[in-house]
């Protein structure tokens, strides 16, 4: 039994980098403290608890951390220092050592962040512990639930964590642990818990998703079953999934299903067959494109955003030039454009050409511009349907925003905009482009 008398009256301060993922976990901890006793410090107030919740996707993610810690540090003089993530399970005696940090808990520790926390956080504590503690990937076993809200109107749902893909570029498993899930009937509760709480949108988050069962020997598309099946939950959208892992089964169920959104979320890294090779992914070009061609099918209006890196050792200019024809006669919506980033240890050093940074820029351009011609295209191809839309809160007197069933953003400017209209779905005629073309206003 957990003593939560040096819990009450204490305020924490929060800050995550990364995934949805990190931003559901780092939210169900604040839940968590909230129960507990402890306050969310408002803006320029000082915390007595520091939690910073890392991603280490690249060195640049890997600086930001580092950074972040010291600001909180800074910030918070004082303040027991809690440090937790991808970066925290791959570096921690490195974040230990920093000034101020008191305790860095690794992927299997985070799920015990209250039992860790009241055996360390103490007022009677001088100085600061500089405690650390990580387990092996292999050893890597306990799942943290998580079902948060946050400060947003839709909920996300921690379906799974880690992955067995093992990416020549990627250090994800080696934070995160081999693939991992709780059971469909603990998820299907949370999700009735959301809707008990007013939730009408959930985002299923995870490392893999479609990697789903590997624990519990249950199926992705079970669970989606049964999740379209709870009551009060009006949508549903997948995080993220694995061109490999998307199933004709699970396109068709979503093309008639109750909740679950024309949205998809697809990593393809690369358009290159010879540099999905070199990556060790699990799939060829064909295969992506003939998923895209049958979502499309089943769903003409679906919304298809797709992860791209650029610059990986082996991307030669012919094998880039492959990337970007095969994009372009893509129907898809968005690109998410990642420029390569080498991390230790990654099987990816071994290749041995290396395209410099100026080339990553130009390539990365060059396909944000792409993606921007697409996504205007789709969102002008709406302009003048009447479509459903989930509204979030505005600050007051500013233009409210929310989203189509195919993740189109919508803005209500502030004149029409009430403070009811939070959380709900309402049927709307879009408009045209707002002034920074990032969503349409409606008529």
């Amino acid at each position: 039994m957990i003593d939560t008398s040096a819990f009450q009256g204490k305020r924490a301060a929060y800050y995550t980098l990364g995934c949805k993922l990190n931003f559901s976990e780092t939210s169900t901890f604040g839940k968590m403290l909230r129960e507990m006793g402890v306050e969310t410090a408002k803006k320029g107030e000082r915390a007595d608890l520091c939690l910073i919740n890392t991603c280490s996707v690249t060195d640049v993610a890997d600086r930001k951390c580092r950074q972040a810690i010291n600001r909180m540090v800074r910030a918070n003089e004082g303040a027991f220092v809690v440090v937790t993530g991808c970066y925290a399970q791959l570096q921690p005696e490195r974040i230990s050592a920093i000034e101020g940090v008191d305790l860095v808990l690794g992927a299997n520790e985070k799920a015990n962040l209250i039992q860790f926390l009241s055996e360390k956080w103490s007022v009677n504590v001088e100085g600061h512990l500089h405690e650390y503690y990580s387990v092996k990937t292999k050893d890597i076993r306990t799942f943290a639930p998580s079902c948060s809200r946050g400060g947003r109107t839709r909920y996300f749902l921690k379906v799974q964590d880690g992955c067995d893909y093992f990416c020549t570029y990627c250090t994800i498993p080696f934070a995160r642990g081999f693939s991992r899930n709780p059971s469909i009937d603990s998820l299907v509760a949370q999700a009735e818990e959301a809707a008990a709480e007013g939730g009408k949108e959930i985002v299923l988050t995870g490392v893999n998703i479609g990697d789903f069962g590997k624990t519990t020997g249950e199926r992705f598309i079970d669970l989606v079953r049964r999740l379209d099946e709870v009551k009060g939950i009006s949508r549903y959208r997948i995080s993220s999934l694995e061109p490999d892992l998307i199933s004709d089964e699970l396109i068709d169920f979503c093309a008639q299903s109750r909740a679950f959104m024309p949205h998809f979320h697809i990593p393809l890294q690369s358009g290159s067959d010879e540099v999905l090779r070199l990556m060790h992914r699990h799939y060829d070009r064909q295969l992506f494109a003939d998923k895209i061609g049958r979502i499309k099918a089943m769903m003409p209006d679906a919304f298809i955003g797709v992860d791209v890196m650029v610059g990986c050792r082996g991307e030669t200019p012919e094998c880039f030039e492959d990337t970007y024809e095969f994009l372009s006669g893509l129907d898809v919506t968005q690109l998410h454009v990642f420029p390569y980033s080498e991390r230790p240890g990654t099987a990816a050093l071994k290749i041995p050409y290396v395209v410099s940074d100026a080339d990553k820029k130009e390539r990365s351009h060059r396909l944000l511009r792409l993606s921007d011609e697409k996504t205007q295209a789709f969102y002008a191809a709406h302009i003048g349907r009447e479509m459903e839309v989930l509204f979030e809160k505005a600050p007051r007197g500013k233009a409210m925003h929310g989203f189509t069933k195919n993740y189109i953003r919508v803005e209500m400017p502030a004149a029409m905009a009430k403070p009811e209209y939070d959380n709900e779905i309402m049927s709307v005629r879009l408009g045209e482009f707002n002034s920074d073309k990032s969503a349409l206003v409606i008529k």
